[in-house]
């Protein structure tokens, strides 16, 4: 699995942006996509994920209701909405897969198999 993210850019707090993931290839009916973020000097986070076959989502709190995570089968890409976004949602957001994830494990970054680039994203003031 092959995992190209995108849409990352400088917004102004209140403003929104859509990230997208282009991802080749998936194989189990464990399959998900999440979004993780790391800003500097922190660990990286969970941010959201969505099972493909079912097209369950899981948000950290953080975001819940300011960010919404989508799926387009036909363009295998993975998408990750932001409004009204915030100062610290300033980070390199990475798009990850995995074949073997359950509910449990969603917001684990461990369990995650492949990792695209990241694509940064920075929020003023």
């Amino acid at each position: 699995v092959q995992l190209v993210e995108s849409g990352g850019g400088l917004v102004q707090a209140g403003g929104s942006l859509r990230l997208s993931c282009a991802a080749s290839g998936r194989t189990s009916s464990n399959y998900a996509v999440g979004w993780f973020r790391q800003a500097p000097g922190e660990e990286r986070e969970f941010v959201a994920a969505i099972r493909w076959s079912s097209r369950t989502t899981y948000y950290a709190d953080s975001v819940k209701g300011r960010f919404t995570i989508s799926r387009d089968n036909a363009k295998n890409t993975v998408y990750l909405q932001m409004n009204s976004m915030k100062p610290e949602d300033t980070a390199l957001y990475y798009c990850a897969a995995g074949n073997r994830l359950i509910t449990s494990t969603m917001t684990w970054a461990a369990q995650y198999d492949y990792w695209g680039q990241g694509t940064l994203v920075t929020v003023s003031s």
